[in-house]
């Protein structure tokens, strides 16, 4: 499918509240070995996503130390989580340590999931990424792994007030970019 083509069924599909300010943009090179393009999403004339621009506000994390060190992200701990620790350990570790060896291991799984997802979508082609949006549901695209998958779902009008509201804690999980996009639809809901 053309860009063009494609760029106008997915801007179709963008809450009212949303229509105009977001925009999609892509660029492929032709001779690239790997014909991998940048995806850029913009909002408000402000590209938002661009991996490759320093001057975006989001963070960008390099490494699994900054995830891990960031005090913005809060991940909470099951006690389905703890007690597979005290199992691991064969119940030798103090109480108050299980729960912090429960975090780290949560929190290093995180950290590899964010890594992971950002280097996908430095790699990934856009219209390779809105193609699969456009023939998976709505629920498959915000559950993804996939960062741009959960922002077009995010941004589409099929995803409901009361959706966006009940998604709260899972969007604290997501990446500060689909974080993001979840703030500016939960302003326009």
């Amino acid at each position: 499918m053309a860009w063009s083509k494609l760029k106008q069924i997915l801007e179709s599909f963008l809450c009212p509240a949303l229509y105009g300010r977001v925009e999609y943009r892509s660029t492929s090179y032709r001779y690239s070995p790997d014909k991998a393009g940048h995806c850029y999403i913009v909002v408000d004339k402000k590209n938002i996503l661009n991996m490759s621009d320093s001057t975006t506000s989001i963070r960008w994390y390099q490494t699994e130390l900054e995830v891990k060190n960031d005090p913005d992200i809060q991940i909470p701990i099951s006690n389905e989580e703890i007690e597979a620790v005290r199992k691991d350990t064969k119940g030798i570790v103090p109480e108050d340590r299980l729960r912090v060896i429960a975090r780290n291991r949560k929190i290093s799984d995180y950290a590899k999931e964010i890594l992971s997802a950002q280097a996908v979508l430095s790699k990934s082609n856009f219209t390779v990424v809105a193609n699969k949006f456009l023939s998976t549901s709505i629920e498959e695209s915000l559950e993804s792994n996939d960062i741009l998958l959960n922002i077009l779902a995010l941004v589409d009008r099929r995803v409901g007030k009361k959706r966006i509201l009940n998604m709260t804690e899972k969007m604290r999980l997501k990446h500060p970019v689909v974080q993001y996009f979840y703030e500016l639809r939960l302003s326009y809901k």
